[in-house]
């Protein structure tokens, strides 16, 4: 079923969450686990992000530095399948710029279509730890809303190759991301809108935040993205504190701001369950306000902590 479907059939605020695929050398049961935990909650979709190739560097014995290619969390496609198969929930998968020429990402939503899969979220992804920018692959997507384009006219029928004589359209869902406080590579907030803007007259159908710990933002970003004509249901992103360096670490990596009186509350906690624990009561807080507003779903991004997640969404 397609996001649009669960949210527009749903009687109340739905929960639903974003896990990352284990570590190279991980197996797949430390997602089960974590979906086992969130299950009580009947997520109607999952999210499971996806992670580029990127490049390490090893000194070797005679003193010269050798390149080597790098996947730190593969999997993203067949976990997947495994959550259509082992829970019959509908996985969302993210698919990205980097990394994927057009021709890979039209193999890879050929791969999902075949599984059964109903809906991505298309968005740029983060680029490579040693480049300055995000750098494209050659002959790939240049940003979300090109790689948006790209699913829409597959949507349609229209591939790449244009002497394929069956053409059968595929029926993508396509979620992409919007930020509240602006993308790190945005002028300001107003520019970022005219592109939210922009994925909505493409084709996109629903929006998901990036995290934000004040709610006032959200709103106020609500109200901004209706003013200018954008229609489509915006799911905040939600995620607790739970340690001491995400206060350096989240700003730094998401450009978002932390409120001073969380900062302040989780600098006065004396021990790391302490912390958790003024994490979740901040989440927890935000989601009841988020809830009496009617907001359709809290997603929470889990980044490998489902505990958290799930004594908040329990307090709900």
């Amino acid at each position: 079923m397609k996001v649009t479907e669960h949210l527009k059939n749903a009687a109340s605020t739905l929960f639903t969450f974003e896990i990352l695929p284990p570590l190279k050398g991980h197996g797949i049961q430390e997602i089960f686990d974590a979906i086992d935990l969130l299950m009580d909650f009947n997520p109607p979709f999952i999210d499971v992000t996806y992670h580029r190739q990127d490049f390490i560097y090893v000194e070797l014995p005679d003193g010269k530095i050798e390149k080597r290619p790098h996947r730190k969390r593969p999997g993203t496609v067949g976990i997947c399948a495994a959550i259509i198969n082992r829970y019959k929930i509908d996985p969302v998968p993210h698919i990205i710029c980097g990394g994927f020429t057009k021709q890979d990402t039209e193999d890879a939503l050929m791969d999902l279509d075949y599984l059964g899969i109903d809906n991505v979220l298309a968005i740029q992804g983060d680029k490579r730890r040693n480049d300055k920018s995000f750098e494209p692959e050659i002959n790939g997507n240049n940003n979300a809303s090109d790689l948006l384009q790209q699913v829409m006219e597959m949507n349609k029928g229209n591939y790449l190759d244009p002497d394929l004589v069956v053409k059968t359209p595929l029926k993508f869902c396509v979620g992409v991301a919007c930020y509240p406080e602006k993308h790190s590579e945005a002028p300001n907030l107003e520019t970022d809108i005219h592109y939210l803007k922009l994925k909505q007259d493409l084709g996109a159908e629903y929006a998901v935040t990036q995290m934000f710990f004040d709610n006032k933002k959200y709103f106020n970003f609500l109200d901004k993205c209706r003013s200018a004509g954008i229609t489509l249901p915006i799911i905040p992103g939600i995620k607790p504190i739970t340690g001491i360096k995400q206060l350096t670490m989240l700003p730094r990596d998401f450009s978002i701001d932390i409120p001073e009186e969380l900062t302040r509350e989780v600098l006065k906690a004396k021990s790391p369950d302490a912390i958790r624990q003024v994490g979740e009561e901040w989440c927890t807080a935000q989601c009841k306000e988020l809830i009496q507003h009617k907001v359709p779903c809290l997603h929470f991004y889990t980044m490998g902590k489902a505990h958290p997640v799930k004594n908040i969404v329990g307090r709900l």
